[in-house]
């Protein structure tokens, strides 16, 4: 037996000594919190490489999802998916809203549109889709329909650093027109360059996390996209007590405040995030190379036209044709120490807080827990070598 585990994912490191020098600097400075020159420096880095307008940093990922719901005073009904971490979901409920379940796209692991439609009833006020796995929402269509019906639209982005669609609207068609079904034998697509933009400038609000899993991370640590001065302000207002000045309190706010430290961090994590989504591409890459023709296994391949992070490589198990149970090679994996996880198993809408919601029951949810109880998110980190591809293969392949 091979000792050596391979994780499920690896974190981003910034250079020890670079990370120190900056250290020194905060020491020096004795600035260590409440807005100082490297949180500045990290938000205004952000959104240029994101190419947004605004960006507001949080201490994690699930409290701009809370905060986002609170500044757009949503209340009644939120339309979510089950399949999500459990924050996506936590955020509605501690918002005092009833969350609404909705089935997904097996095509993209993401929320439906076509049965947001049918959920939405005069209490509803609010879309809350997660770009599940890096794989984008059908941000217009949803647009669309939120549009139509008055409805706010919150993106929890924590999948989705860096990820950008096709600006127009032909291209954007032709990537979810094309998007391989993750249930169906899965194809390699030819891909031509098209002009791109963040999928974060979509919905009232997107929502990220910096956590050490993610592709980009402060260690902890998230942020919110807004699209314009105003809701910025607001957002700063509300993570930091709801103060507006020194003796001004606007609102009952939260502290969300991210130290020195972690933006320092941040920032030197910055400079190398593109070359890790590309070591990321590689070994995506690699997976699909191997697995694209065994039989009982489907994975999602690239939409076309869209820049991926490649934060996960989920592979969907057909017991019957592969031979074997997601469940048998899971913990086969496990045994020889290769870890990789059951993204996400069980469903939301499975958990005791949600199980009794008319929403949550399994016939109406039948892609979602299809996906749920056939999915494993093979090991996909920047520092995965070709030995830990060939042992991860090795053990999938049989």
């Amino acid at each position: 037996m091979n000792d050596n585990i391979i994780t499920v994912t690896s974190p981003l490191l910034p250079n020890l000594d670079e990370f120190h020098g900056m250290l020194q600097q905060i020491w020096d400075s004795k600035w260590i919190t409440n807005n100082g020159s490297f949180h500045k420096q990290l938000e205004k880095a952000l959104a240029e490489y994101l190419k947004v307008p605004y960006v507001s940093l949080f201490t994690n990922g699930t409290l701009p999802l809370l905060t986002a719901l609170q500044a757009l005073r949503i209340t009644g009904e939120v339309i979510t998916t089950p399949y999500s971490f459990v924050a996506t979901t936590h955020s509605i409920w501690w918002n005092g809203c009833k969350p609404v379940f909705v089935d997904i796209d097996p095509k993209t692991g993401n929320l439906d549109p076509e049965r947001i439609e049918a959920a939405i009833t005069p209490k509803t006020t609010a879309i809350m889709p997660v770009h599940c796995y890096g794989k984008p929402c059908d941000v217009r269509r949803i647009k669309e329909i939120a549009d139509r019906y008055g409805l706010k639209v919150i993106y929890d982005a924590a999948h989705a650093f860096a990820l950008e669609i096709p600006k127009n609207e032909a291209d954007y068609k032709v990537a979810f027109d094309e998007a391989t079904n993750a249930l169906q034998p899965s194809h390699e697509t030819k891909r031509a360059e098209v002009e791109t933009e963040s999928i974060l400038n979509w919905g009232d609000m997107s929502t990220l996390s910096f956590h050490a899993t993610k592709v980009y991370n402060t260690i902890e640590g998230g942020a919110m996209i807004m699209h314009d001065e105003a809701t910025k302000k607001r957002i700063d207002y509300l993570k930091n007590f709801g103060f507006a000045g020194e003796t001004t309190v606007v609102g009952p706010g939260i502290n969300s405040k991210v130290d020195e430290m972690r933006s320092a961090y941040g920032l030197l994590n910055l400079k190398q995030v593109d070359a890790a989504i590309a070591a990321r591409r590689n070994v995506a890459n690699k997976y699909r190379k191997a697995l694209r023709e065994v039989e009982g296994i489907t994975f999602f391949e690239d939409m076309p036209g869209v820049k991926h992070n490649y934060s996960y490589f989920p592979i969907f198990i057909d017991a019957e044709k592969y031979g074997t149970t997601r469940d048998e090679l899971y913990f086969k994996m496990k045994e020889k120490n290769v870890l990789g996880r059951r993204y996400f198993y069980p469903l939301i809408s499975e958990f005791s807080t949600y199980r009794g919601l008319e929403s949550a029951r399994p016939e109406n949810l039948l892609n979602a827990h299809r996906m749920a109880d056939s999915v494993i998110c093979l090991p996909m980190h920047h520092e995965l070598s070709d030995e830990d591809i060939d042992r991860i293969l090795k053990l999938v392949l049989r």
